[in-house]
């Protein structure tokens, strides 16, 4: 990728998240820049690495990509929008951003069969797209899910996705956190 190719990029997935991402977050009170914004954040805060900051910031990039609108969980739809999402990241960067993104829905399940609380902090929306999306994990799932290289970044990340829900919680803007990014574009 060239140098002009990757500013092109980065540019293009900001103006997504400032042009594209203004609708609700499911029936929560933040739209889905700020549920973005609030869970890089929170990455960043945390002392994680650049990749799992730009894995938060664009683990919902998938719900920008499709044409379901808002809230297809309210209509009865699994939007998959984490495979749209990992699709649509795996051609810039590694496995270190897009496998986070792509197991962040797994992560859920997951959490949801090992601790045994988990489940009662989930918001409404997260209850009803996780009926969608197959439920609590079996052991077998849990089993194969933790065998999975980047399943503990998944789970960090999806521990940030939950927290990331609050009305009115100041955040850097979409601009502070493009040079991450960029840094963890691939090639």
């Amino acid at each position: 990728m060239t140098q002009a190719e990757r500013e092109a990029l980065v540019a293009r997935i900001a103006s997504m998240l400032e042009t594209r991402a203004d609708g609700a977050y499911g029936l929560h009170d933040v739209t889905q820049k700020q549920h973005a914004l609030q869970a890089a954040w929170l990455a960043e805060r945390a002392g994680c690495d650049p990749a799992l900051v730009a894995a938060a910031l664009l683990h919902d990039i998938g719900h920008l990509v499709h044409d379901l609108g808002e809230n297809p969980a309210a209509e009865g739809v699994d939007d998959h929008h984490e495979e749209l999402g990992h699709a649509w990241l795996a051609a810039a960067f590694g496995p270190e951003v897009t496998e986070p993104v792509r197991l962040h829905v797994a992560a859920k399940r997951y959490l949801c069969a090992v601790e045994p609380d988990y489940f009662a902090r989930l918001s409404p929306d997260s209850v009803t797209s996780l009926a969608l999306q197959g439920g609590p994990m079996s052991a077998e799932e849990i089993a194969a899910f933790e065998a999975l290289p980047h399943h503990r970044a998944a789970v960090q990340l999806r521990r940030f996705d939950e927290q990331a829900k609050v009305p009115g919680r100041e955040t850097p803007p979409v601009a502070h956190f493009m040079p991450v990014v960029a840094q963890c574009l691939a090639g």
